[in-house]
């Protein structure tokens, strides 16, 4: 079959003691961390494991920054809070505390990573304040030079892996998109990408702030502006107009055009127009970043169009590819390179920490067994996601206002690049219940027991009623009553306590909202 790989299995067979190189500390890293302490193999001293995190602390995203820096290291903002209830977002081998806020703000996340981390020991693994500067392969060893930038001497190191566990996240590179006009108003600081955002203050004394993206930023950023008393104009792609609220937010569609003028005036797709807008706040998505992979590892542009799948390896921004699983390197130009190099946390639209979990087996399963990826069913499996998705991409669009349920900008026109970006921007995508279709998969691959549980995919379903319904219980001053002391129990005693208390809420939902009851 002409569109697979050629590739011949070279796998290393020395026993000597091999390095665990993890680039990263936020949440894929800590993941990454506690499964590889768990293996056989580091118990027993064949492997070891170091991971370099950039910042001064564990965490990732969830650790708060001021907006400084071209980007910030984070996109935190003071109001955010999860939107997935924390049973359902939680790694299955560390619960939150008992009585913690049902959808926790960022502090209390934070703390939960740096829990996760003190409770395993992982932080002796970890080297703070020591960003990856490269990430190149040694052909002549068959293994991984690593430069890391000491943040103490500022001096650069040079160390050997055998192994590269990519765990750098994808929230920090802001996504712009190509809108006439929006460059100059970005100049001028009229318009600001989310990752900048702090709270409402950021805006001055502006009245009318224009937020683009219908993701789940964008919707905290409207409900944070509302809040402070600003008109909001909610510019999401395919909406029906509407005023809410008094008028005070108008719901729109995507803008067309940002018009130079003192006026502040932008033009909807619909040729409509509205003046009198003093600044705009862009949540339209994220770039994936690997600053420290080399043009030899990954090449940064979209891949040709498949099949055949590509000899190399690239990187969209949108999505990496080819990779067997979402995670491994299916590449010609370097067969060790699925057995020596992973990806892990890409997938979007996912209760990621689970996730991380079942990928972190399976990059250890194939570390170990390199022998265990079937090459060709690893190909066959990709190009027929890349049909299917070719082919979604090329139907008239049926999709709801805001359907895609994200922050990215799509391109309503369908010549060649555009095809191939729709799809790389729906790649690493999950719909509906392709996660716990995925997550089973990876587990049963490596032999793993664990199965998704039902209750999880109950309230991950339900998680926009659980989050409304929690939000009116903390307006009324009773969310704290309805946690106190649930999730106390051993194991998962504990875990079915919330899952009592998440099933009251719905409950409590259909009493409230006969004509919305699930039944």
């Amino acid at each position: 079959m002409d569109f697979l790989p050629t590739v011949e299995a070279s796998w290393p067979t020395t026993r000597k003691q091999q390095r665990i190189c993890v680039v990263g500390g936020g949440p894929s890293g800590l993941a990454a961390l506690k499964i590889i302490k768990d293996s056989i193999q580091f118990k027993c001293g064949c492997w070891t494991v170091t991971a370099f995190e950039a910042r001064p602390q564990v965490g990732g995203i969830w650790l708060p920054s001021p907006a400084m820096g071209d980007p910030p290291p984070t996109p935190l903002y003071d109001s955010l809070t999860t939107n997935l209830p924390h049973p359902v977002m939680a790694y299955t081998s560390y619960s939150f505390p008992a009585g913690t806020s049902l959808f926790p703000p960022a502090s209390t996340v934070l703390q939960y990573f740096e829990d996760f981390a003190t409770h395993f020991d992982l932080n002796p693994h970890i080297r703070l304040t020591t960003p990856v500067v490269s990430v190149t392969r040694d052909h002549v060893n068959q293994g991984w030079t690593v430069a890391v930038r000491n943040g103490q001497s500022e001096s650069e190191e040079s160390h050997t892996f055998d192994y590269i566990i990519v765990a750098n996240g994808h929230y920090r590179i802001p996504r712009f998109p190509p809108t006439p006009g929006l460059e100059r108003w970005t100049e001028t600081k009229k318009a600001i990408h989310s990752v900048f955002y702090r709270n409402p203050s950021d805006f001055g004394n502006a009245r009318t702030v224009v937020v683009v993206g219908a993701g789940p930023s964008g919707q905290d950023l409207c409900t944070d502006l509302l809040a402070s008393g600003r008109s909001v104009i909610h510019s999401v792609t395919g909406a029906v107009c509407e005023d809410l609220y008094d008028g005070r937010l108008k719901v729109r569609g995507r803008i067309a055009r940002y018009e130079d003028s003192p006026d502040g005036r932008v033009i909807f797709e619909d040729g409509t127009a509205q003046a009198g807008i003093d600044r705009c706040v862009l949540a339209t998505g994220y770039k994936m970043d690997f600053p420290f992979l080399p043009e030899s590892v990954v090449r940064r542009t979209l891949p040709p169009p498949a099949p055949p799948l590509p000899a190399a390896l690239y990187n969209s921004t949108y999505h990496v590819f080819p990779l067997a699983r979402h995670v491994f390197p299916l590449v010609t130009a370097d067969e060790s390179y699925y057995s020596t190099l992973a990806f892990i946390g890409l997938p979007i639209r996912v209760a990621p920490l689970p996730l991380l979990e079942a990928q972190m087996r399976a990059v250890l399963h194939v570390f170990a067994h390199p022998e265990s990826l079937d090459a060709t069913q690893e190909a066959v499996d990709i190009i027929a996601r890349y049909e299917a998705l070719r082919g979604r991409v090329l139907q008239p669009s049926t999709a709801s206002p805001g359907a895609t349920g994200d922050d990215e900008p799509h391109e309503p026109d369908r010549n060649d690049d555009a095809t191939e970006r729709a799809i790389a921007s729906a790649w690493h995508r999950f719909d509906g219940h392709e996660q716990f279709a995925y997550r089973d998969a990876m587990h049963a691959f490596v032999g793993h027991p664990h199965r998704v549980p039902a209750w999880e995919v109950e309230m991950y379903d339900a998680k926009g009623i659980l989050r409304e319904e929690w939000r009116d219980l903390e307006r009324l001053g009773q969310a704290e009553e309805w946690v106190r002391g649930v999730g106390a129990g051993e194991g998962e005693s504990g875990v079915q306590e919330w899952v009592a208390l998440m099933r009251r809420l719905l409950k409590r939902a259909e009493e409230r909202h006969p004509e919305r009851s699930r039944l």
